[in-house]
């Protein structure tokens, strides 16, 4: 039998590309395929990607989603430097809780949207999309006047997700973690090995991330995981496109880039253009809002027969033969038995209802303009008790 190590080198592009303390553990519990995600691998294919959706809702799902790295910010300015790098007001933000935010650039583009997490007064967590925000924050200090350090530390995060990850958890680890609220996380001793675990995830499901803070466990808590879990339902899985786009769940990259702006996403909530302290696009972002914008992120509902897998380019779509916008993501929705997709239009063409035409490289079909989330709006699966 080979070892972790040969059986994993039909997957490698080289020594560019980094290996996650789990991924060995993945490719012996079933993975058949990888991507790329903030320069490391991460398994992107269990088999049927319909039956990893049907997992994740029904039962539980453990995901490798160490490519989640952590920017670390510490020092006795960091809780003004944090305040700096993002548009959302941080002020109340306490010690143990989780904020998605917005990292924008000066002028107002988003370069990403990661989970802050705030450890103490003045050591903070961002876990990051699919862009390199250690540069971009090293870069800010460095003209900054503050007094931060800014590192990658050794974290890698698992994803537990579905209805029965509690009761895993409660089994894995007793009852605190399993009790912590919504966008909560508590520090957590795992027989000498320190983890952070959250109330948190990239599923719109009842979950968990799991960070571990010493990479060479990650064959241990993988396996240890999966052995307390099996009995309870748990699947080793990988992040559902299906459902985050049910959830409207933006992905970085593909629904957006640096050169859009939270305000055309619909992420006014996001930004604080109202309190005292500064940050990078506070004057980008107030331009853009008292000008309007142009175009809205919407969602669709598309004609016709089942979509056979997700877009792999950004189908453009047309209103009486002119061009109007382009999709950004769209998937078959077995539960929903519709294509939905995520797209960005012109803003006259936003409205709920409206008919559009879509050409899926060469497939065209009709369309229209529907509300979004698709499945549970108010996130009430996610943030139940």
């Amino acid at each position: 039998m080979p070892s972790d190590h040969e059986a994993f080198q039909k997957f490698s592009f080289g020594t560019q590309v980094r290996k996650s303390p789990y991924s060995d553990a993945a490719l012996r519990w079933g993975a058949k395929g990888f991507s790329v995600y903030n320069h490391m691998y991460i398994p992107r294919d269990f088999g049927d990607p319909v039956q990893n959706f049907w997992n994740l809702v029904n039962e539980a799902i453990l995901c490798d989603v160490g490519v989640e790295r952590q920017v670390e910010i510490t020092g006795p300015d960091a809780a003004r430097f944090i305040q700096y790098l993002c548009c959302r007001d941080l002020s109340k933000c306490q010690v143990g809780q989780c904020k998605y935010v917005l990292i924008t650039d000066q002028d107002g583009g988003i370069i990403n949207d990661p989970i802050l997490l705030k450890l103490t007064e003045n050591h903070f967590w961002l876990s990051i999309a699919d862009s390199d925000v250690l540069l971009w924050a090293k870069g800010l200090a460095v003209n900054s006047g503050m007094d931060v350090r800014i590192v990658e530390p050794d974290v890698s995060p698992l994803q537990l997700q579905g209805p029965n990850s509690r009761d895993i958890l409660r089994a894995a680890f007793g009852e605190g973690p399993a009790e912590l609220k919504y966008y909560w996380f508590t520090e957590y001793d795992w027989d000498g090995i320190p983890l952070i675990i959250s109330r948190t995830g990239w599923s719109s499901e009842l979950g968990y991330e799991i960070f571990l803070r010493d990479g060479s466990a990650g064959d241990k808590l993988w396996e240890y995981l999966m052995d307390v879990g099996r009995p309870l339902g748990l699947h080793p899985g990988h992040t559902s496109s299906i459902r985050r786009i049910e959830a409207a769940m933006l992905s970085y990259h593909a629904d957006m880039t640096l050169e859009n702006n939270p305000f055309e996403l619909g992420m006014d909530r996001l930004v604080d253009l109202e309190m005292e302290a500064d940050f990078v696009s506070k004057s980008a972002l107030t331009r853009i809002k008292t000008a309007g914008v142009s175009q809205l992120f919407v969602g669709l509902v598309i004609d016709g027969l089942p979509l056979s897998g997700s877009n792999d380019e950004h189908w453009p779509i047309s209103k009486g033969g002119e061009v109007v916008g382009h999709v950004t993501s769209a998937i078959y929705s077995p539960r929903l038995k519709k294509n939905i997709a995520l797209a960005m239009v012109a803003r006259d063409q936003a409205k709920i209802g409206t008919r559009l035409v879509i050409d899926m490289s060469g497939d065209v079909r009709d369309c229209e303009v529907v509300p979004k989330p698709f499945y549970d709006p108010r996130k009430s699966i996610a943030v139940k008790t």
